[in-house]
C-alpha cells in the first residue's frame, strides 16, 4: 500500500527474495534455449539497422518489441545552418537502413521543411523541444512526433548527442537510447 512519503521503491513484504531468485532463474533458463535461428534473424535484423547486436539485444529485451524506427536528433547528424545536408559519412549510414523509419528531430533555428528537401532519405522530420520546456511539454512533443506517424514509442530508438537529448528518450518512453558517436563511429 502506497502511503504519504512513500518512494515506491523495492517492496520489503516476505518473499522478496524468492521471487528474486525465481526471475533471475526463469530468465536463465530462457537465454539458452533461444533456437539458432532467432538468434541469427536478430543479428541481421540489427545489422540492418546499424546498430551493434548487443545493443540491439539490450534494447528489444527492454521493450519487448523488434525496433521499427530511429530517432536522429540534429547534434547526432551533424547538421546545422540553412541548408542542412548531411555529412556524407552519416548520409550513406542513414541511407543504408533497411526496414525501418527514419525519423529526425531539429534543434532550431533548423527547420523541418529545409531539412527534408535536403535529406529526402527521412521519412519526417520536427523541431526538437526547448531547453526551456517542461518534461510534460518534452513529453507531448516527442510523443506527438511518433504518434502522427502511427509508431508505437516503444518500438522507436533515440539516436542522440546530448544528455538533454538523453531526456527524450525517458519523456516520450521511447525503446532505447543510442549515442551519436556509439552509432556513427566516433568521428567528428
Amino acid at each position: 500500500m502506497t502511503t504519504l512519503g512513500h518512494n515506491k521503491g523495492p517492496t520489503i513484504d516476505k518473499g522478496r527474495g524468492w521471487r528474486r531468485y525465481a526471475w533471475t532463474k526463469a530468465r536463465a533458463d530462457l537465454l539458452p534455449k533461444l533456437p539458432i535461428e532467432v538468434v541469427r534473424m536478430r543479428v541481421r535484423r540489427a545489422r540492418e539497422l546499424g546498430i551493434d547486436y548487443k545493443a540491439y539485444a539490450s534494447i528489444r529485451a527492454a521493450s519487448g518489441h523488434d525496433v521499427v524506427a530511429l530517432l536522429f536528433s540534429s547534434n547526432a547528424l551533424r547538421v546545422a545552418g540553412s541548408h542542412p545536408a548531411l555529412p556524407a559519412d552519416r548520409a550513406a549510414r542513414v541511407d543504408a537502413l533497411r526496414h525501418c523509419g527514419r525519423l529526425a528531430v531539429l534543434h532550431r533555428p533548423l527547420a523541418p521543411k529545409a531539412f527534408l528537401d535536403d535529406n529526402p532519405g527521412f521519412d519526417a522530420a520536427e523541431a526538437a523541444p526547448l531547453f526551456t520546456d517542461t518534461w510534460p511539454q518534452m513529453r507531448d512533443a516527442i510523443q506527438a512526433l511518433t504518434a502522427q506517424r502511427g509508431l508505437p514509442g516503444d518500438r522507436v530508438v533515440l539516436i542522440g548527442d546530448t544528455a538533454f537529448e538523453r531526456e527524450w528518450c525517458a519523456a516520450g518512453r521511447l525503446a532505447g537510447y543510442i549515442s551519436g558517436d556509439s552509432y556513427f563511429g566516433a568521428t567528428t
